[in-house]
């Protein structure tokens, strides 16, 4: 069984009032607020039973599910050092995977990109919010497209990706690495070097169960 987490910098539940002094809650948001932070546990797994970890060196570029490379650079070198940080504070000892550790951390950067089509079968009068023709002197008229419009879109979506791996107990699964706990951050400013050690902070803040007795 999994522990499922979400948790987003900031919630807005205010009343919304018509005003044209309002502010919309979406256009004035920062990044920060814009961030989503996911993170997943199997909850059979004794985290406290954990003593010994060892991590990449290196960040995995993952590329609509392919890896591209693995690269090292001032965002992943913080990233991988804020995760040493929050591992020492729960009282785990870094080690090297010669030393056999319990538990093996993953890092990587995963980015999807989607193409599409979009139809505006009203694309003028969508616009007639904006101009009315009574401003080109046809008052009482309205606006139409002979013909289809559309447009074509490309997203690209981008997320901080961690796995912590079971070491320890893979002799006794058939030799099969388990994944313990996993955590996503989505959202605006994700791979920037800056918010890095925010980002990991904010996936150990929720998951209080990782950490272990010395």
């Amino acid at each position: 069984m999994k522990r499922l987490y979400f948790w987003a910098a900031a919630i807005i539940a205010v009343p919304v009032f018509l005003s044209s002094c309002s502010k919309d809650p979406l256009k004035n948001m920062s990044e920060s607020d814009s961030r989503i932070y996911v993170t997943q546990s199997d909850t059979t797994a004794n985290f406290s039973a954990f003593k010994t970890y060892s991590i990449v060196d290196s960040v995995a570029v993952i590329a609509n599910n392919r890896l591209e490379s693995k690269a090292v650079t001032d965002y992943d070198l913080q990233v991988i050092a804020a995760v040493k940080s929050a591992m020492q504070q729960r009282g785990y000892t870094l080690v090297t995977k010669a030393a056999q550790p319990d538990l093996g951390i993953n890092v990587s950067r995963i980015t999807n990109t989607s193409t599409g089509v979009m139809s505006y079968p009203d694309y003028w009068g969508y616009y007639n919010s904006y101009y009315d023709p009574y401003y080109w002197g046809y008052p009482g008229y309205g606006y139409y497209s002979p013909y289809s419009s559309y447009g074509v879109y490309q997203i690209t979506e981008g997320g901080l990706s961690i796995e912590m791996l079971d070491l320890k107990d893979a002799t006794k699964n058939n030799n099969k690495i388990g994944t313990v706990w996993t955590a996503l951050a989505r959202g605006s400013g994700v791979f920037r070097a800056a918010n890095a050690a925010s980002q990991v902070d904010a996936f150990f803040s929720q998951s209080p169960y990782l950490k272990t007795i010395n």
